[in-house]
C-alpha cells in the first residue's frame, strides 16, 4: 500500500532529497534514455509529493505554484517505479497532488507538460488536451489543462 507526504523543498531531508533525485533520474535518464538536466532551479519553489511502498520512494511528482512553469499551478516530474506500476500508484499520486495543488495554491486549474503517450493516463484524470504537441528533450510532449 502506498502513503504519502507532502514536503516543500526546504523540509526535505537530504535523504529524501537524495531518494527523489535517484527515482527521477532512473525512470526519466535511464529507462527512457533521456540525457536532460533534471536540477532546473524549480525544484527550489516547489512542494514535493513522496510516495512510499515499505519505507521505498516508489512515485513522485512536485506541485509548482502558479507563474513559474506556466502561469497556471503545474504538476511536474511525474515518476513510479517500474516495479510498482500494475498497483496503479500513478493514478492515486495524481489524485493526490490535484488536491494539494487546490489546498496550496487555492487552484482550481493545472497545467501540465504530459509526455504525449502518457495522454490517455492525464485524460482519465479530467486533464483535456491544449494545441499540438512538440518535442521536449527530444520526446513528444503535450499541453493539458485540468480545471475544477
Amino acid at each position: 500500500m502506498i502513503t504519502f507526504h507532502l514536503k516543500s523543498f526546504n523540509d526535505l531531508t537530504t535523504v529524501e532529497l537524495y531518494e527523489l533525485l535517484q527515482l527521477r533520474a532512473e525512470v526519466f535518464v535511464v529507462e527512457q534514455n533521456c540525457p536532460y538536466l533534471d536540477m532546473d532551479n524549480k525544484d527550489l519553489k516547489a512542494y514535493h509529493v513522496l510516495g512510499y511502498d515499505n519505507n521505498k520512494l516508489v512515485a513522485c511528482t512536485r506541485l509548482i505554484p502558479q507563474g513559474i512553469s506556466y502561469p497556471e499551478a503545474s504538476i511536474g516530474r511525474v515518476v513510479t517505479h517500474p516495479s510498482v506500476r500494475k498497483f496503479g500508484y500513478g493514478k492515486l499520486l495524481m489524485q493526490y497532488s490535484i488536491i494539494q495543488i487546490e489546498e496550496l495554491f487555492h487552484s482550481t486549474e493545472i497545467v501540465i507538460g504530459a509526455q504525449k503517450y502518457l495522454e490517455r493516463f492525464y485524460s482519465e484524470l479530467g486533464f483535456v488536451k491544449e494545441g499540438e504537441s512538440y518535442l521536449e528533450d527530444n520526446i513528444p510532449h503535450i499541453i493539458m489543462r485540468y480545471k475544477k
